[in-house]
């Protein structure tokens, strides 16, 4: 069986939290973590992140410290996704990149701001569970 491992970045800017919106042609928005897949290329699980929130918010970071890890079993590949915070140093979108922003049948990528308190958490609908349920019990250590 493959696995594939997967980045997730939660991100802090200016005592706020910092996420994607996300509109498919033809589905509903939606709010999501930056992040994607690792690929080869990439030396290491900090390096893929950086990558990801670079491509999808034009945004540098500071030190990454992971969070959290889930593992979906899947029939022919298992995704490993690991759940990292960091500090937004500096973002402007003229800076994206990548597959994604460039094309128009992946969507609309903006941020979203959210106040740093677990009740804002949990009104973005955020997937999966456990990571709604980490940032709801640890928001506001992180504020502190």
């Amino acid at each position: 069986m493959r696995v594939r491992h997967n980045v997730r970045a939660v991100l802090l800017d200016d005592g706020q939290l910092v996420f994607l919106r996300r509109r498919w042609p033809g589905c509903l928005p939606y709010n999501t973590t930056v992040g994607g897949g690792v690929e080869p290329y990439d030396v290491d699980l900090e390096a893929a992140l950086r990558r990801e929130v670079m491509e999808e918010l034009g945004a540098t970071i500071g030190a990454a410290t992971e969070f959290l890890t889930l593992t979906e079993p899947g029939e022919k590949v298992t995704v490993v996704r690991h759940y990292f915070r960091a500090d937004v140093l500096d973002m402007d979108l003229n800076r994206r990149g990548g597959p994604e922003p460039d094309d128009a049948d992946t969507g609309d990528f903006s941020p979203v701001r959210v106040a740093l308190d677990a009740s804002a958490v949990a009104a973005l609908e955020l997937q999966p569970p456990e990571l709604v349920d980490y940032l709801c019990e640890h928001a506001k250590m992180w504020g502190a």
